[in-house]
């Protein structure tokens, strides 16, 4: 072979076998055989054995593990990544409207919502992403190639026809509201710190030198805008975006074209109501001159585009007085530091307490009682104080110190682990906060669902004494619940509610093994790891037995959860749990009933979206699981079908652009069904 060849050869095998290490070590998902990979390898190292001048300084074949790490080398953009003016009012929008009306250019109005997310750069070069660059200053930005291949949106390769040699694509990396929240929660729950917001958090996740650790993140991206393109032209903005989309890309479907002014007002309007129905955070709505023709004639500033503009929302953020700050003990003893605040309305509802999450955040934020704070509240979420007006105090403001004992039980407030930010109360078996906190989890949805076993119900049975702790709430009795006013009142609702709880009380005895594992209160046993837990045990009997190493070696587990496993196991009263429930007829293993059902779904991840007849939300995870399949809550290229219900969301856009099955309720109960 010429030299050419064999350089070419050695090129492209280094190359190949870098993207199979890549999905194998960071990923998580090979896509060929071990056998295949270890002939890649072979190959490779016999051309380099015969041409060593020829071999390269990186060459895989060197490295253990893939060595992958993210260095954030700089690079320039190839086309300068612009920024958009502002403007915060109708007024101001009909000055830039008259602007571009006077260039007496032929246009009509592509109008999309402006993601509250991370600006970023991929280029592709015949089809294959080769770069991905954080905005920067415009001119140059950060390489996070490695990073941004972990999102599962992002193609490696564009399919379809008539791909260009060259083609620099500009978007926005967002972390998904609901999936800040829990990803929020968890690791304040592992005693770190929580992220401000979701643009920070996917920010903080692309920024993560070991690209596994961002492919442990669930972040997402939309397309809005193509910087340097060779071999291809595009009429419009709205064309442009179609094209995109066939290449695999992800786009908006947020995204309307219109003639008139009204009707962008209409738009920007409609975003403004409903922000918080949108998967990600939005902090207004940006309005393009759609022709690339009309675009051309506009031109740039030296920052920005002259035919583009971002229509800023005002931020859902008021300010109150501190009256004064106070604790929470929730159901793990952690100890939570909140505002109670003169009651003020913020996104549509009137709040007067708002979380401070813990002690650091607190002197971190500089927040004194009797400041006046900054507080904001994004859609369902529990309102955060922000910080203070500095400039408004008096001299009569005063720090806050944490307590160093329980107000609720008196014990003294400690860290459970080293370097843990929260405090906790020690005093998880009779502390009454926690006990509350606890019973009312057991009924939630999140756990096993009890009907009528709400905080007050959960309050009432433990003030009368009716039970101790949660190890007596399955003997409960009608005779039992006669003693409690709560629920002899004359009002003829609190009375069937009696008879309701202790029926409910017998069907969660019937409940997935996985439900009983989240009921527990195991500090880090979610849904997700309960699920993992209950398919490769069977029973609490045989995940008590295992080892800490058998109990992390699960997918989906891992070495924290395992701790706490065998750690909340290690405690009698906690085993008295499991006995007492046993011995009311808790079903504490798989049941027969499900391993009988035909395992017709053995395999499939399925997405449901939208709302079903005949299944609730939750009912049909356990349906999909019962027959053998997972549920997941976001659609990638790995999910098999996409079940698709009344008022769907952007899960089944993201089906359609994946090229996902779809199916519709009746479909979904034929592949129940086998057929």
């Amino acid at each position: 072979m010429p030299d050419q060849d064999i350089r070419h050869r050695m090129a492209l095998l280094a190359e190949e076998i870098r993207d199979h290490q890549f999905k194998y070590y960071v990923l998580d998902r090979p896509t060929i055989a071990d056998a295949q990979f270890d002939q890649l390898i072979l190959e490779l190292k016999a051309l380099e054995e015969k041409y060593p001048l020829f071999k390269a300084e990186d060459s895989p074949s060197d490295q253990v593990g893939g060595g992958f790490s993210t260095e954030f080398t700089q690079h320039d953009h190839i086309d300068k990544m612009m920024s958009l003016d502002n403007v915060f009012d109708p007024t101001e929008l009909e000055i830039w409207f008259d602007r571009i009306e006077k260039a007496e250019v032929k246009n009509t109005w592509l109008c999309e919502v402006k993601v509250d997310g991370l600006a970023i750069n991929l280029l592709y070069e015949n089809g294959r992403l080769v770069r991905a660059l954080t905005r920067g200053n415009g001119v140059t930005g950060e390489d996070v190639t490695l990073n941004v291949k972990t999102i599962a949106v992002i193609p490696h390769e564009l399919k379809g026809k008539n791909i260009p040699p060259l083609l620099e694509v500009r978007g926005e990396v967002f972390f998904p509201i609901d999936a800040f929240n829990q990803f929020n929660d968890l690791i304040e729950e592992e005693g770190k710190a929580r992220f401000a917001n979701p643009r920070n958090a996917a920010a903080g996740s692309l920024r993560q030198k070991d690209p596994k650790v961002s492919a442990s993140r669930p972040l997402s991206m939309v397309v809005h805008g193509i910087g340097a393109a060779n071999g291809v032209n595009f009429t419009s903005q709205s064309a442009a975006y179609e094209q995109l989309k066939k290449w695999g890309l992800p786009t908006s479907d947020r995204v309307r074209v219109v003639s008139t002014r009204a009707e962008v007002l209409e738009f920007i309007n409609y975003y403004q109501l409903h922000r918080h129905d949108v998967e990600h955070e939005i902090d207004g709505t940006v309005i393009k001159v759609n022709e690339i023709s009309a675009q051309e004639i506009l031109g740039f500033t030296s920052r920005a585009p002259k035919w583009a503009i971002a229509y800023k929302y005002p931020p859902e953020e008021v300010t109150t007085r501190l009256l004064d700050i106070k604790v929470s003990i929730g159901r793990t003893g952690r100890v939570t530091p909140f505002a109670f605040m003169e009651p003020v309305k913020v996104a549509g509802s009137t709040v007067t307490n708002a979380t401070l999450h813990n002690a650091e955040e607190v002197v971190r934020k500089g927040i004194l009682i009797g400041d006046l704070v900054i507080i904001r509240k994004a859609g369902d979420v529990i309102p955060e104080v922000l910080g203070a007006v500095v400039s408004g105090r008096t001299g009569k403001e005063k720090a806050f110190i944490m307590p160093t004992a329980c107000p609720e039980c008196g014990s003294t407030l400690r860290a459970m682990a080293e370097g843990d930010v929260d405090i906790r109360c020690p005093n998880a078996q009779s502390c009454p906060a926690q006990l509350k906190e606890r019973i009312y989890y057991i009924g939630s949805r999140a756990a096993l669902d009890i009907d009528v076993l709400g905080f007050e119900a959960a309050s009432a049975l433990l003030s009368d004494r009716l039970i101790v702790d949660e190890s007596d709430l399955f003997n409960l009795s009608i005779t039992d619940l006669a003693k409690s006013a709560f629920f002899t009142k004359k009002d003829e609702t609190l009375a069937a509610n009696a008879a309701k709880l202790i029926a409910a009380l017998e069907v969660a005895k019937t409940r997935p093994l996985w439900r009983i594992l989240v009921a527990l209160s195991i500090r880090h046993v979610g849904p997700t790891a309960a699920q993992a837990l209950a398919k490769s045990f069977g029973s609490t009997h045989a995940i008590f037995a295992a080892s800490e190493t058998e109990l992390a070696a699960v997918d989906g587990v891992g070495e924290i959860i395992a701790h706490s496993i065998v750690e909340w196991y290690s405690i009698p009263w906690h085993q008295e749990i499991l006995e007492k429930w046993q011995a009311a007829g808790v079903a504490l293993a798989e049941t027969q009933v499900e391993n009988l059902l035909p395992q017709t779904l053995a395999g499939k991840t399925l997405v449901v979206t939208g709302s079903l007849v005949d299944f609730t939300r939750d009912g049909v995870a356990e349906v999909i699981a019962a027959h053998g399949g997972k549920a997941s809550s976001s659609v990638s290229k790995k999910t098999d079908f996409v079940v698709v219900g009344d008022s769907p969301g952007s899960k089944l856009a993201k089906a359609e652009e994946l090229g996902v099955p779809i199916l519709d309720e009746a479909g979904f109960k034929k592949l129940l069904a086998g057929e």
